[in-house]
């Protein structure tokens, strides 16, 4: 499998995306979130989120970088790296210790940690379409297959 595509007409779409990634990711996935500004990576996390049991506010932490969330004895790092100056910031933060193959992490801006960062599981793309968005999800290996296999089962029942 390369990749999987999927039409985002609106708001909840992105979220109902956001909600199969969260069924399908096992403990330990890195996911790398593209996109304009706008474009809906903060809209997705917060599906993922919510349909895990968050009910409070989720925004993108773009001023303190990241945002820890504990649910179901699992923990979640929303990474927002927009207003990093330099990827070397990341190692004064101990960044290294977010991925420790337990927790699952999601990076918006991960291009500006390059060098830093480890290697994704999930590339994960949003495009403007008009008013709509277009996501694209590649795998990083043999494990990330099997992962866009069950994201792509998981979108289409929802």
């Amino acid at each position: 499998m390369d990749e999987a595509s999927f039409f985002l007409p609106d708001e909840n779409a992105t979220e109902r995306l956001g909600a199969a990634l969260a069924a399908c990711c096992p403990a330990g996935t890195v996911i790398h979130l593209h996109g304009d500004l706008g474009a809906g990576k903060s809209t997705l996390v917060r599906g993922f989120l919510r349909s895990l049991g968050y009910g409070g506010s989720v925004k993108s932490p773009t001023y303190t970088i990241v945002e820890p969330y504990q649910l179901h004895g699992q923990r979640y790092y929303h990474f927002d790296l927009y207003r990093l100056g330099d990827a070397e910031e990341l190692e004064y933060m101990g960044i290294r210790d977010y991925f420790d193959g337990h927790a699952i992490c999601l990076l918006e801006w991960p291009e500006r940690g390059s060098g830093i960062l480890p290697a994704p599981d999930l590339s994960l793309h949003l495009v403007y379409l008009d008013t709509a968005r277009h996501a694209c999800i590649t795998p990083q290996g043999e494990h990330a297959e099997i992962i866009v296999s069950c994201i792509n089962e998981s979108f289409s029942m929802a």
